[in-house]
Order: C-alpha cells, then structure tokens, then sequence
C-alpha cells in the first residue's frame, strides 16, 4: 500500500445524500454541469473533490455541508459551511476564506459502490464503526482511488490515507491520529506527498519506530530515470537520503470487485537508507 495515496494539496467536500453513480460528480443527484465546474476549479488549485454523506440512511437536510480542507503540513485546517442549492456552490471561495474554520479532526471512509463494490461492502460497516466512536465526525465519501485497499479511511484534515482498515482497528486508527500519530501497517501515504515520499516515508517509520505525524519531512525529490528515485527526508537535524525503485509486482492479481483481468499493481522496493550532512 505504501505509495499509493492520491496526491492531493487538499479537499473540495461536497454534502450530497442519496446514491452516487459511477462518477459521483457527474452522475449523481447534483446538477452534473455544478460537478464538473467545481472539479475544473479545484483541479487549478490541486484539491481533490470528494461527495460526502453521512453514514446510514436517512432524509436529505434543508442544506448541504461543503468543507475545503489544507491538507498542507503545518496548515491543516478545514473550513465548514452550507449551501441550499447546487448554483451557490459554483461561487464558493476554494482558498478556504469562507466557511468557519476548524482544526478538529474528522473521517472520511470510500463507499462508492456504483464505482466499485468492494468500497461499500468493507466500507460501510467501517464507517459505522467510527461513528459510534465519533459522532458527527464521520461522513462517507466517493472515490479515493485504490479500490484494492478497501475499506479505504482518510484522516482529515490532514489527508492521510488508511487501507485494509478493518472495524476492530477502528479505534485504533482514531487513537493514533488523535495524538499526532500514523498506523504504519495501515498506512498509504499522505495526500501532500508524491508516491515515491509516501513510500520512503513508509520504509523509515517500519525500520525505526517513528510514528510521529509530523516527523519525516520531505525536502525534496530527484527522478533518477528508470522509475528510480531519490526522497530527502527530515528528521529533526537528521537528513536521509532513501532510494526507492518504482515497479510492477511480479504476482498479478484483480485489483477491484468488478474486475474481469489480472493486473500487475505498481509498488516501490527501498532500494538504500543513508544519512547525510
């Protein structure tokens, strides 16, 4: 999973209830022309546009929640509002200027299952889960990407990408994020990071304990050619350089529920860890 999370600056969050078709944005309940304006808007500002609804079943509220989240390390923070009609989302600020602030954190779990079924099987009884752990602070969402991974959880607002999760890690997943920190063997990445700094990142919490949110900061990355790169790392006054080798695993397999073809999902090998001056 290391690697694998969409990178994304932030979130455009979009309260739509109802079923989602297979693109939300387009084939869903809101006006299909407001969708793909605000996907163009927030593609310009590299945010990721995601519909949310609140898990379970229930009436469409009188107004919709719209959330823009900065997912950028050091500047997390989400700004809450709503709106009663698809039009006046077309003139919402995206710098995160309208709305009431917070810094509270919230969940966001796939269960997009008109765009794969895999996401609404594994995810809904995740979503449940963290509901009854956190209520109000939890909302399905659509499609993350890596379909493969579900139940696929976001840890907002900082973007971090969770897989695999499983109801009875639930808790432990909203633990470790509620004091700053990441679960590594659940962890994809986080959405401000590249894939191959979400690998490398990775690699170092596995090989030295370190499950601080905030430790293990990118400072740059060189593409070597050949699908080689190298991810300089922050750690305190440490700097390490760690090269990663972008690839194909050799054992194929279906990478979602609907899925007719074996494929070779791409993964990255930690090729060398050394410290530098």
């Amino acid at each position: 999973m290391p690697g694998s999370a969409a990178p994304a600056a932030g979130f455009l969050l979009v309260e739509q209830p109802g079923g989602w078709g297979r693109q939300a944005l387009t084939s869903s309940k809101l006006d299909p022309a407001v969708g793909g304006a605000l996907s163009t808007r927030a593609i310009a500002l590299g945010l990721r546009v995601l519909l949310i609804r609140r898990p379970g079943r229930g009436p469409a509220p009188p107004r919709r929640v719209w959330a823009v989240v900065s997912s950028r390390p050091g500047r997390e923070t989400t700004a809450w509002g709503d709106v009663g009609t698809d039009d006046e989302l077309l003139s919402l600020p995206l710098d995160g200027s309208a709305g009431t602030p917070s810094d509270a954190p919230f969940y966001l779990v796939c269960t997009h299952g008109r765009h794969d079924p895999c996401c609404a099987i594994e995810g809904r009884p995740v979503a449940a889960a963290l509901a009854r752990l956190r209520p109000g602070s939890v909302w399905e969402c659509s499609h993350v990407g890596g379909d493969r991974f579900a139940a696929n959880v976001l840890a907002m607002p900082h973007g971090v990408y969770y897989g695999r999760v499983e109801t009875g890690r639930a808790a432990d997943l909203v633990a470790a994020h509620e004091r700053g920190e990441v679960l590594p063997d659940l962890v994809r990445g986080r959405s401000t990071n590249g894939p191959a700094a979400q690998a490398a990142i990775a690699h170092v919490r596995r090989e030295t304990g370190e499950l601080r949110l905030d430790a293990l900061t990118p400072a740059g990355t060189l593409h070597l050619g050949g699908g080689r790169w190298q991810v300089r790392l922050r750690d305190g006054a440490r700097n390490l350089i760690v090269t990663v080798q972008a690839g194909a695993r050799p054992d194929p397999g279906l990478l979602t529920c609907h899925a007719r073809h074996e494929s070779h999902p791409p993964v990255f090998d930690v090729l060398e860890v050394r410290e530098v001056g």
